[in-house]
Formats: structure tokens, sequence, C-alpha cells
């Protein structure tokens, strides 16, 4: 899935590391309680307080919906107060770990991936199921579970809150020009390899199969060639094998063969666009970008299927979340617990999805007719939503990025790929190096 060029609501919405630039390398002082201190917040029974609350760049455009959870919460507990700050993506990390240094976390943050790591990591965050101690079964797994941290047992650092899945688009007259049936698209990465090799032998560089973009595709496609990542342990990566080296051998094969534009592979290009254009065969593998396709493509629209995204050995995907982190070391715990419980109840992110193309990580939403409804089956958009909400009924954490898989590691990881690509190293070389430069960037990370 390209997840990382997605509209820039849909940027908030899903894995934002494209957003948002790594800080891993960055150390986090913080005070002694919240950084080094193991003690965990206690509930007073008490819900009274004044609490802060970040979002990422949700203002203008939802602030009303924001204020209506706030104002709703705070009726609801009189003795709360919350101060709402949004704050823009470029540079979000870095004011994380600015207030951290500082002491100044607020209390309730929107975090993605990388914030969530860089603040976990640390002992920033209060372990959520420690202070909610009856709300898994609320969430959907895949979404709870992807909270924990390697090395903290059962613990929980943040409420999941909203969710992007994946799933499989085409462009039904350029799959059949090909000489594919549109009932049978690919359900294994190797099988979406054959059909882009023979996109490229029958569009003679007329379109494309697909965009390039090692960064969105790793590490899912490995994840669903069913190569191990990380070792038991978690303090090392294990995906030098030759499944790693065969996906890179394949996507070099098939650059040369003109099945992704060249430029793919080291730039982002605007998918919707070119996808819109009649230029790629696969389209978005986010249920938000379609919606860009219907507003500005109507042909390309209703050319479009849309089927489950492809799951490889694993047979389920895994989920892309923005979460509600609490500072462990909040004067107000049961404010701060409650508020985050009341913002991702299902409620309040069924209200969120219907104004935006996201999807509720609380399973009681998820159910909401809503999202099952199919209409008539012809309509891209509404099959979308109901594919999406299937798959995350089933969505596991073993599909999702790890927390370790962070942007630098990601990056490095992409350099020794794009070199194998284009022809500069070999494919096992490319993946035994990129798992070095990998290896060394956790283990700074793990010293820090």
């Amino acid at each position: 899935m390209t997840r990382k060029k997605l509209t820039r609501l849909s940027l908030a919405t899903a894995v934002v590391g494209a957003l948002l630039s790594a800080t891993a390398a960055c150390g986090i002082s913080g005070t002694e309680d919240a950084a080094e201190s193991g003690r965990q917040p206690e509930r007073t029974g008490e819900v009274a307080g004044e609490i802060s609350f970040r979002t990422l760049q949700l203002k203008p455009m939802f602030t009303a919906y924001v204020r209506g959870v706030i104002d709703a919460f705070e009726k609801k507990y009189p003795k709360v107060t919350v101060k709402w700050e949004d704050v823009p993506g470029e540079g979000y990390n870095e004011k994380l770990v600015a207030d951290a240094q500082a002491g100044a976390l607020p209390d309730v943050v929107n975090l993605n991936t990388d914030s969530f790591q860089l603040l976990g990591d640390r002992g920033m965050l209060a372990d959520v199921a420690r202070l909610d101690p009856e709300v898994a079964t609320q969430y959907v797994p895949g979404a709870w579970e992807q909270y924990k941290l390697p090395g903290k047992g059962d613990g929980v650092y943040a409420y999941p809150w909203y969710v992007t899945p994946e799933i499989l688009t085409y462009n039904t007259e350029l799959f059949a020009r090909a000489g594919l049936d549109p009932d049978r698209p690919p359900t294994t990465v190797e099988r979406f390899f054959d059909y882009a090799e023979r996109i490229a032998e029958r569009s003679g560089g007329a379109y494309y199969a697909f965009m390039a973009d090692p960064k969105g595709r790793l590490p899912g496609d490995w994840q669903k060639m069913g190569v191990p990542l990380l070792n038991a342990e978690k303090d090392a990566f294990t995906f030098d094998t030759p499944k790693a080296a065969e996906w890179v051998a394949r996507m070099k094969e098939l650059y040369d063969k003109g099945a992704m534009p060249k430029e793919s592979l080291t730039k982002a290009d605007d998918l919707a666009q070119l996808y819109g254009a009649g230029k790629l065969v696969f389209g978005p593998g986010s249920p938000g970008v379609i919606k860009d396709v219907r507003r500005n493509a109507p042909d390309a629209y209703r050319k479009t299927r849309v089927e489950k995204a492809i799951t490889g050995t694993l047979g389920h995907i895994g989920i892309y979340t923005q979460s509600l982190g609490v500072r462990k070391d909040t004067k107000f715990p049961d404010a701060a617990a409650e508020f985050a419980k009341w913002v991702t109840n299902g409620p309040n992110q069924v209200a969120f999805a219907k104004r935006v193309t996201i999807y509720p990580s609380h399973a009681k939403g998820l159910r909401d007719p809503y999202f099952s409804d199919r209409g008539d089956g012809k309509d891209p958009e509404t099959v979308a939503r109901a594919v999406g909400a299937e798959e995350l009924k089933t969505a596991r954490l073993d599909a999702n990025t790890p927390v370790e898989w962070t942007t630098q590691i990601g990056d490095a990881v992409v350099r020794e790929v794009q070199k194998a690509i284009k022809g500069e190293q070999d494919a096992r070389t490319a993946v035994r190096a990129a798992q070095e430069a990998a290896n060394e960037i956790l283990a700074r990370q793990r010293k820090r």
C-alpha cells in the first residue's frame, strides 16, 4: 500500500510517516519521574482538573467536530477543563522532543508510529491497560495490540484512535486490455508481480502497472511474503533472507521492463493523478484517495474496481493508526484517561468517520451499518468503505509496521533497495546492507 501518497487529510489519518521528519536520533531527557521512574499514575477516583490535549493538523476543517467532542465531555464531567491545541504536521516530532525535554508534554497527545516510539521507548507514556483494565475488549485487536512495547509485557501505551486499512483498486479496462481477468485480482505479492510483468509486456509503455514507491511498500510486502522482520527479542532485524532478496530482484526486473514509472522509485508522484489519467492499472491503496479520483477523474472512477488488499501468506492485513497517549506524569490521570477514552469511543469515532474517509478502531463503532453498506455494489467509494471495514475486523499485529521500524530505519533500508533496483548492486547485497544499516540505527536508538 502506498500509504505515504495521500491527501492532506489522509496523511493526518494514516500512517503519517511521510509528513513527519524522523527525530529518532534525538535524545529525550524529560523529568526523572516521567522518563526514568517505572511508576505508573494511579487513579484517584475523581474525574477533575485542567488537562491539555494536542492534535495533529485538524484545524480548521474539523474544529467544530473536535470542539463538540470536548464540550460534551466537559458537560458530562463538569470538574474537567480541556485545553485544546492543534499543531501542523511539519516538525511535529521535533516539537514533542522539545516539550519532553522541558517537561511540557500535553496530558493527552495525538501520536503516530514514530512519535509513539519516541515517547514510549523513553517511558513518557502511561500504561492505559493499567489505567483502564476493562477497555481492551472495546477496540479492534490489531489496533489495541499495536501499542504494546517490546519488553513491557502486556502494557499498552496509547488508546487507538482512527485507522486506515489497505485495499486493492484497479482499472478494469486496462486490466482486461493486458489479458488479465478482472474477476481474478492478485492475492499474493508474487502474483501481483506476475500481473505487473504481463501489463508491462502488453502496454507498450502507454501505461504502467503500479508505482515503485519502495518506502510505501516496505515492510508490508516482505511481511506478506513471510519474511521475518525481527528476532523474538525484537532487538535486531532479521529480514536478510532469500525471500527479501527475491522481492528486490523482481522489483528490478519490473523496473527494467517498464512496469512502473522510473521517477516513482525515488520521488513522490501523485498516484491519484496518474491513476485518474489512465496511466496506472493498480490505483490508490487507501479508501480516502478514491474520493479524489471520483472528484477529479470520473472516467477512471467508473472503471475502478475495489477488492480486499493483497494479504499473501498472512491471510490478513495490518492497520495504520493514529492514537492518543496519556502523559505518564499527568497530574490528573482520571481526567486524562477518561477524556482519551471518550474521544476514541464508538459514537465519537463513527461521527468522525462520517466526515472523512477514516475508520474507527473501536469495535462497536466498526459494527455501525454505515461501514457494511455496499449500496448496489457498483460505486467504488461505497464498496471501498465496506471492504476496508470488513478487513479491519480480522487485522492483526504481525502485518503492522513495528515500532522499531522508524522513519530513519525505513529510509536506510530504502536507500539500499533503490541502489539494487537501479542496478548499482545485486539484490542479496542490498538486503544484507539494508539489514546492517537498520541494526546499527536500532542499536543506537536503544542506547539512548
